[in-house]
């Protein structure tokens, strides 16, 4: 008989404990943003060449299609608009693995906002009435005044300029919703390209 070892895969470490607060927070900004930043006929920040969220664009096809979630699918379509490019110019970089962006938070937290996002979905809720930060945001009218005031009013970070977007200076807080204030409020002054807001992390 041959002897062998049983390999058994490791375990994962466990979760990081992160309030469901603090998860909507995170949700409800990058929301804010990939509507903010759509382009489109009724142009907005025009970061992304996507016209998801307006009544004769997105929301038209996402009605027909999805007729009781539609008005998720359209935010979460305009969401994943944004994390391309987000991606995109985080690719850029020579540390892209040591990035981290609005849209790219580190796996756990990456799932765990799609996790949150899937179950607001399935409960019928409203996006503005299960995220009233999005509501206190989001408006049928564009305002670019008024959303460059809602970054601006989140945090006050000290930025560089960097080769792929703007670095925040030091350590990220520890605390998630207080590095996503951050990363919002970098997107002031608003510019003509999405300005990629981050903080990259010891090696």
């Amino acid at each position: 008989m041959t002897d062998f070892e049983l390999t058994v895969p490791p375990l994962r470490a466990p979760r990081v404990a992160i309030p469901q607060s603090e998860i909507d927070y995170v949700l409800s900004a990058q929301l804010v943003v990939a509507w903010a930043g759509e382009g489109g006929e009724e142009k907005r920040l025009d970061w992304w060449r996507t016209d998801l969220i307006s009544e004769f664009g997105g929301e038209d096809l996402f009605r027909r299609l999805l007729p009781h979630t539609w008005r998720w699918g359209v935010f979460q379509a305009a969401r994943e608009a944004a994390s391309r490019k987000d991606a995109e110019l985080r690719a850029r970089a020579h540390d892209a693995d040591r990035i981290y962006s609005l849209f790219s938070l580190g796996f756990d937290v990456d799932e765990r906002i799609e996790e949150r996002l899937t179950d607001l979905k399935r409960a019928s809720t409203e996006p503005t009435e299960a995220l009233p930060i999005l509501g206190s945001v989001f408006k049928p009218t564009w305002n670019r005044d008024s959303v460059a005031e809602w970054f601006t009013a989140q945090a006050s970070p000290n930025v560089d300029n960097a080769p792929v977007g703007r670095r925040i200076k030091g350590a990220p807080p520890a605390g998630l919703e207080q590095r996503v204030r951050l990363l919002v409020a970098a997107l002031v002054p608003l510019a003509e390209e999405y300005p990629l807001p981050h903080f990259v992390m010891e090696k």
